[in-house]
């Protein structure tokens, strides 16, 4: 893939980034370079290797789903701007 500079500006634009023209041509040949290193990775073979969240060999850091009981109303609505005794009063959003 042959990365121009009217595509880097054009990526710019839409990120609303205000670039001058040396940085424009900087960052032109900075993501030529990781586009050309993206299409090196591209080349490798992977089949049969299996997908994977991380690199490292942990279990994952979310706990026991175990079934507790409720915090009670009166004290989750405690610290509320405010609230009708039930529940949570919040400007509407349209």
């Amino acid at each position: 893939m042959d990365l121009g500079r009217d595509a880097v500006a054009q990526v710019a634009e839409l990120a609303r980034l205000r670039l001058d023209e040396q940085q424009l041509e900087r960052l032109t040949v900075d993501l030529a370079g990781i586009v050309h290193f993206l299409e090196q990775l591209d080349e490798l073979d992977t089949e049969g290797v299996e997908p994977l969240a991380s690199a490292l060999d942990v279990a994952g850091p979310l706990a026991d789903d175990i079934p507790a009981e409720s915090l009670p109303r009166e004290a989750a609505l405690a610290n509320a701007p405010k609230h009708d005794g039930e529940c949570f009063r919040v400007p509407a959003v349209l």
